[in-house]
């Protein structure tokens, strides 16, 4: 899919309105992903993938509320990628023309849903407007990061939260409040590594077979992050296994790191990252940006911070202010950016501004 957001929506419209061939899906769809940490992957799915998602969407949103959604879905997240792309399905099957909140505004009335990131969340409920409307809608699904304490906040403005977990990989979102949606199965692998088996499953990669081979085996999609299982089934993702950073001899995980700094009152959105340093083999940086008008947190006042919930060997070693968290443009961090800015400023002085473990 490519173009704008109209031209999206009517190809949209006309992907899934196609005659069925012999397997019962039309042409498959080919979306790429974000290529926040590395090259862009052309992932491939069919039709009945994706209306397995929105069909197992649907009916968990309505169990979680009680109460179906009456209204449309809101686009606030590029068509292109596959968050903003089952936006877009799920209001199409439901028989609704999506809302596209650049050119409509936010609609009238209640009962439609919408699909953030965290970023996004977090400075619309520092807008009264955006908050007013937001506590109109059905369900605000979360997904693409650390969530930090988004949902305690976006409960105290009478905003409903519901976070997601999955990939272009899984059609979109498979697993809700830790949950897996109907017909989704979620196993654990070696070190935590999080797989997937069910009917929203991507058929492959375009154009690269071995990639494919490497991530789907015997009808599992082994995905790149790690996470745990609660007693109850619940899915609990620590993140991208990648994002784990060995300083010091210690497993650091950076997202928790990350989720920790957000819940600082004077920090806007915080991301975590490690660098190369010759005394901690891995060095862990944050990139910090601070909420308006609000004095810019300390290194020592951040790891004290984190100190008073993590262990405070997990705390950073240094930090980088920066006006706005760069992101890709779906919203989610982009990671060779943070990587480059982490790089630079520990670069610029390799003295550890922390204190000792």
């Amino acid at each position: 899919m490519r173009g704008d957001a109209g031209r999206v929506v009517d190809d949209l419209r006309r992907w899934l309105d196609a005659p069925a061939t012999e397997d019962d899906d039309p042409p498959r769809l080919v979306v790429e992903t974000s290529g926040s940490t590395g090259a862009p992957k052309r992932v491939v799915l069919g039709r009945n993938a994706v209306l397995a998602s929105v069909r197992a969407s649907a009916a968990r949103l309505a169990q979680v509320r009680g109460a179906e959604a009456s209204g449309p879905w809101v686009l606030a997240l590029p068509p292109t990628f596959v968050a903003g792309l089952q936006v877009l399905a799920r209001s199409l099957a439901a028989g609704h023309e999506p809302v596209l909140l650049e050119r409509d505004g936010w609609p009238d009335g209640d009962g439609w849903s919408i699909s953030l990131v965290p970023t996004q969340l977090r400075r619309l409920l520092e807008d009264p407007t955006a908050t007013a409307a937001l506590r109109r809608a059905h369900t605000v699904l979360l997904g693409g990061g650390p969530t930090g304490d988004l949902r305690e906040r976006a409960a105290a403005a009478g905003v409903h939260v519901v976070a997601t977990y999955g990939s272009a990989e899984t059609a979109g979102g498979c697993v809700y409040d830790g949950l897996p949606l109907d017909g989704v199965a979620v196993a654990l692998g070696e070190g935590g590594r999080i797989r997937i088996g069910g009917p929203t499953l991507f058929d492959g990669y375009a154009g690269d077979p071995e990639q494919t081979a490497a991530v789907l085996r015997d009808g599992w999609f082994h995905t790149s992050d790690a996470g745990t299982i609660d007693a109850d089934g619940r899915l609990c993702v620590i993140g991208r296994v990648d994002d784990v950073i060995v300083s010091g001899g210690l497993n650091v995980p950076g997202p928790a790191v990350a989720a920790r700094l957000q819940a600082h009152p004077d920090v806007a959105a915080a991301e975590v990252v490690g660098v190369d340093d010759a005394e901690w083999g891995r060095a862990v940086v944050a990139v910090v940006e601070p909420r308006a008008e609000r004095p810019a947190p300390s290194l020592a006042e951040l790891r004290d911070w984190v100190a008073g919930e993590l262990p405070r060997a997990w705390a950073p070693r240094r930090v980088v202010h920066v006006d706005r968290v760069p992101l890709m443009a779906q919203g989610k961090p982009d990671r060779r950016a943070l990587r480059r800015l982490a790089e630079e400023a520990h670069g610029r002085d390799r003295t550890s501004e922390g204190d000792g473990r």
